[in-house]
């Protein structure tokens, strides 16, 4: 049985039209990439309001009982919600209205779907990538002049790391341990 060769490329239109090669493991991915890379799915190419036309826009692309290589198996449709109107929608209140039995009323309205090519690839990490895998402390005191907006744009979506390993929590000034079972923390009045 032979695995799944992901493309390598820096985004997901690369990894259909110009992948820097196919790897099926991240060892391989890393050796292709020269450097860090991730795995990521993520839509590429225009939105269908059906299946079927999805489906006939990416048909060399696409298994869906049809002849494709087994390696070649990293596309796949998905149905995603299209968000029409602003990022945030307005909430507001709901009230429970009881009525036939159910609490909440039903929804008044479905949201709007589409059919996007969704591709499955090793990401190679760009050069403010690469830079944000290091702490942002790290960076700051390394250059010492001016971060560039895409290296800062990076670091801010990365999550933080820990210096050390966390210690195990102090009991606090209204917490003492029970006589009977040391073990347990009891806050106290």
């Amino acid at each position: 049985m032979s695995a799944i060769r992901y493309p390598v490329a820096a985004n997901a239109e690369r990894a259909l039209s110009a992948p820097l090669g196919r790897a099926a493991r991240e060892s391989e991915a890393v050796g292709l990439a020269g450097g860090e890379v991730r795995f990521v799915s993520e839509p590429a190419g225009p939105a269908f309001d059906t299946h079927d036309a999805a489906l006939a826009a990416w048909k060399e692309l696409v298994d869906e009982a049809r002849a494709i290589a087994p390696e070649d198996r990293f596309c796949a449709l998905r149905e995603v919600i299209v968000r029409d109107g602003p990022k945030k929608p307005r909430l507001k209140a709901a009230r429970p209205v009881f009525k036939e039995g159910r609490r909440w009323s039903a929804p008044t309205e479905t949201p709007r779907t589409v059919w996007r090519l969704s591709v499955s690839y090793w990401r190679a990490a760009d050069e403010a990538e690469r830079a944000a895998l290091e702490q942002a402390r790290k960076v700051r005191r390394k250059a010492a002049a001016q971060v560039d907006a895409a290296t800062l744009r990076a670091l801010a979506r990365q999550p933080l790391l820990p210096v050390r390993p966390q210690q195990p929590l102090d009991i606090g000034l209204f917490e003492y341990r029970l006589p009977e079972a040391p073990h347990i923390i009891v806050p106290d009045e």
